[in-house]
């Protein structure tokens, strides 16, 4: 033991104990998760209510609402499938109320949907997020915006987007918990080898 290295041991510990510790939290969001999808799957269960003002937290989403969108803004492209499953571009606007809708789905980017706003009802999601990967390296947090998937789309030459669904929800926490106790476990039997090649 006398000639181990400590600064380069303390290192591996402590590299060890942070994948431990991330591998423990992953455990943690997924049952945080798993709850969420629970909700999530009593919501679709639930009658019809009146969209909630901003924020709508998490709990809520996936339950039918409806509301009224006064001055959509113009719609802007997203990747999407039709509720038929056809790949394509959906068409998302943006209302004063603060909500998005999506209108449908079309195989062409270059189509401009017209749709002036008023009454729509659907299932209440989130909208793709547009948060690039240096704005959260920065710790940039936008305000969750909700999003209404109506059944039937809102302008000529869409078809419906598909309905947002519980089960499609990733639950991928076990898998990075595992990756992470592994990462842990491949540390230690390499640090182990290289103390063994350094003994001789």
């Amino acid at each position: 033991m006398k000639n181990l290295p400590i600064a380069a041991t303390l290192v591996v510990a402590l590299a060890v104990a942070a994948m431990i510790g991330l591998g423990l939290w992953q455990l943690d969001r997924r049952e945080q998760k798993r709850a969420l999808i629970a909700s999530f799957t009593r919501n679709a269960t639930l009658p019809e209510t009146a969209l909630s003002p901003a924020p709508v937290p998490d709990a809520s989403l996936f339950r039918r609402v409806r509301a009224t969108c006064t001055t959509p803004a113009a719609p802007r492209r997203s990747a999407g499938r039709s509720d038929a499953g056809a790949s394509g571009y959906r068409f998302l606007v943006t209302c004063r109320e603060g909500f998005v809708v999506d209108l449908g789905v079309a195989g062409d980017p270059r189509l401009t949907p017209a749709w002036g706003g008023g009454a729509v009802n659907g299932v209440l999601t989130r909208p793709p997020d547009s948060t690039s990967f240096i704005q959260r390296l920065f710790g940039a947090r936008p305000q969750p915006v909700a999003m209404i998937v109506p059944p039937r789309p809102l302008a000529a030459g869409l078809a419906a987007s598909r309905t947002p669904d519980p089960a499609n929800v990733p639950d991928n926490h076990l898998a990075y918990a595992v990756q992470w106790f592994a990462f842990a476990a491949m540390a230690l039997v390499i640090y182990g080898f290289a103390l063994r090649r350094r003994g001789r």
